[in-house]
């Protein structure tokens, strides 16, 4: 089965990249806005019971995530993506690090912490949504207190399996 690991944000933030979402990005309705911090990985169901063992263990070791946004970004020419670029922090790039380096997964990308507007436009569209977005003034900052690992229906849509609630061991 195909599993992934994302931060999900608050309600702000989801309402705000849901307002582009539904008219760029066609995956809209198969996942919420997310930080994705493990993209798809294959585990079967013994394997994802010690995967979600040792995520409970990572998730001791942080009590709270940073989130702040202040820019769209765009993955152009590798692709057509259009995001709200999530600065990078040191407790982020832990966390990413740690998850990986625990379960064992590999990623073709460096780690770009974001949240996706719009995917799979054409050119055009892609120029005119960018062009227009990075005029405007983004300014977000909020704190997350977990992740979730995730798993993909059989109609492509993503759903949680488990939320790790991140808080330091006492």
């Amino acid at each position: 089965m195909k599993y992934g690991i994302a931060i999900f944000p608050g309600k702000e933030l989801q309402d705000l990249a849901n307002s582009y979402r539904k008219r760029y990005d066609p995956k809209y309705a198969l996942i919420p806005p997310h930080i994705t911090l493990v993209g798809e990985f294959n585990a079967d169901n013994d394997e994802i019971k010690a995967i979600s063992d040792k995520l409970q263990k990572v998730a001791s070791h942080y009590h709270s995530i940073a989130i702040k946004v202040l820019k769209i970004s765009t993955f152009q020419p590798v692709n057509n993506v259009i995001y709200l670029k999530i600065e990078q922090n040191s407790n982020l790039e832990d966390l990413h690090t740690e998850i990986i380096n625990t379960i064992g997964v590999t990623h073709e990308h460096p780690f770009i912490p974001h949240v996706t507007l719009g995917q799979q436009l054409s050119n055009d569209e892609h120029l005119d949504l960018y062009s227009s977005l990075r005029m405007r003034t983004f300014s977000h900052e909020e704190t997350a207190d977990r992740f979730h690992l995730l798993y993909e229906l059989e109609n492509g849509s993503w759903t949680v399996f488990e939320t790790f609630r991140l808080g330091k061991d006492e």
